[in-house]
């Protein structure tokens, strides 16, 4: 069953994602990651916290299940509603190798914790759907999707991609929305880690709204989730991260894709380009949703860098 949460009272949902945080061991670099998410939460007091993957550097964790609990403390501790999807640093082998599935357990065994591994017939681990109602309960008027986008891919395609089983369980949960809502598609978001390859499409053609300064690190492989979106008609936005030093977003086809803003120290990232966090506010009943950055010195971006398209036609 989908959990469920509610619209303030004043009809908004506040979400703050965090990306790629690469905890390791708690050192200096793990810390000044802490700061950095204390600050945003405490400026920002939002509804959800959503990490989108690569919480911890499996790798180079001594103790990956107590550095996983100590990156998600930052929303346990303050009793904020938490969900977490895996990329694919999270479960690499170090020292202690661990599964996301023993991952994914402790998120569900937690208090605040929201996530679940999914259905067991669909690939991966934490394809799960959490519901926002009114303040007063009732029906879902918000779906949030949360995808697993894998880690690396078989052979010579580097990044790995959301499978069909994933798709088509997205695709179910769509229409008995819609079914349930009187016809009617109900607005969606989704979170995952790897971005799609319409992420690439959309900085070639569109305009797009902040910064590219790496290569997009998305599957060679199309997964037809794009195209399941846009047939359904209920997705609004997608938010992505794996690619620390991009930050744009731009409306593909109706769809905003968005990048999260990197908020882990303790991995590479690029001079002049502060660490932080993508804001995201829906209000119950309006189109759409707003999004700003918040970065580590308290910075609020809400209009980004304008980037024309590099093809036309």
């Amino acid at each position: 069953m989908a959990q469920r949460l509610a619209f303030r009272e004043n009809n908004s949902f506040v979400i703050v994602q965090f990306t790629d945080v690469h905890w390791r061991n708690g050192d200096e670099l793990d810390q000044k990651s802490r700061l950095l998410m204390d600050g945003i939460l405490d400026a920002e007091q939002p509804d959800l916290v959503v990490f989108t993957g690569d919480t911890i550097m499996g790798l180079n964790t001594d103790h990956p299940i107590r550095a996983f609990n100590e990156a998600v403390a930052v929303a346990e501790d303050r009793g904020i509603p938490w969900a977490l999807v895996f990329g694919n640093h999270d479960d690499e082998g170090g020292k202690s190798p661990v599964s996301n599935a023993e991952l994914m357990a402790i998120q569900e065994n937690s208090k605040y914790g929201i996530g679940s591994a999914g259905p067991e017939d669909v690939h991966g681990v934490g394809n799960f759907v959490v519901e926002l109602t009114s303040s007063t309960g009732g029906d879902a008027r918000t779906v949030l999707y949360f995808l697993d986008s894998g880690a690396y891919a078989p052979k010579t395609i580097e990044w790995d991609w959301i499978r069909q089983s994933q798709v088509d369980w997205y695709s179910r949960q769509s229409r008995s929305y819609k079914a349930s809502n009187g016809g009617s598609p109900v607005p969606s978001l989704a979170f995952f880690h790897i971005p799609l390859l319409e992420y690439e499409e959309a900085w070639k053609h569109n305009i797009c709204y902040g910064v590219k300064y790496e290569d997009i690190g998305c599957s060679r492989i199309n997964s037809g989730l794009f195209a399941a979106m846009l047939e359904n008609g209920d997705m609004m936005g997608t938010f992505v991260g794996h690619d620390h030093i991009n930050d744009f977003w731009s409306e593909h086809h109706g769809i905003r894709l968005c990048y999260g803003r990197a908020s882990g120290y303790n991995t590479y990232g690029r001079e002049g380009f502060p660490r932080g966090a993508r804001v995201i506010r829906l209000q119950l009943g309006e189109p759409g949703f707003d999004s700003w950055l918040r970065l580590d010195d308290g910075t609020v971006v809400e209009q980004q860098a304008v980037h024309s398209p590099e093809t036309v036609g």
